[in-house]
């Protein structure tokens, strides 16, 4: 029998680049409108709410550039699927051994397809991954009505979630749950 080779997932330098681009691009766009049209331009004041909207708009926008492009350098693995189990990065570096992991299948959230990975309710909490719901950048989010769950976002990976499954089931066909 061949043995399996391991899954690296890292962070995609296209979509990581195209997402600090574009978020540079819309305050230069912003930035453009106003300086040809000053009369639409707010009044730099904590009083002109628009001011206000277009400050706290600008600091998201230069928060979304720089992930982007940190992310697009950084070639650490995010995700390693190997003989020795599952290991999640995203600021965490967590590896769960098989024996940890009671399930693992994809749920589409939108039109992408998600990894959701059951572990044992010890190993989900000596893990502490700190999962946040309202985080909207993190590649890992909770699994509601599932405590012991996680959730994996293939958004801005090189490898999909498809292709995820398709390496655990090489080394572990009993965990895929429908």
């Amino acid at each position: 029998m061949a043995a399996h080779q391991p899954v690296n997932a890292r962070y995609g330098k296209l979509h990581n680049l195209g997402m600090a681009v574009a978020a540079i691009g819309m305050g230069a766009a912003a930035v453009l409108h106003f300086a040809t049209s000053p009369p639409d331009a707010p009044t730099p004041s904590p009083a002109d709410a628009r001011f206000v909207l277009f400050t706290v708009l600008a600091a998201a926008m230069l928060y979304y550039a720089y992930i982007g492009a940190t992310r697009a350098f950084d070639q650490r693995p995010q995700v390693v699927i190997d003989r020795d189990g599952i290991l999640l990065g995203f600021g965490r570096n967590r590896r769960f051994a098989w024996s940890d992991i009671q399930w693992v299948r994809l749920r589409r959230l939108a039109l992408r397809p998600q990894l959701q990975i059951g572990l044992s309710p010890e190993a989900f909490i000596a893990a502490d991954l700190r999962l946040s719901t309202w985080s909207l950048d993190d590649g890992l989010r909770p699994i509601g009505g599932a405590p012991a769950a996680v959730q994996v976002r293939d958004n801005g990976l090189d490898t999909s979630a498809t292709a995820m499954l398709d390496a655990i089931q090489a080394f572990r066909p009993n965990l895929i749950k429908s």
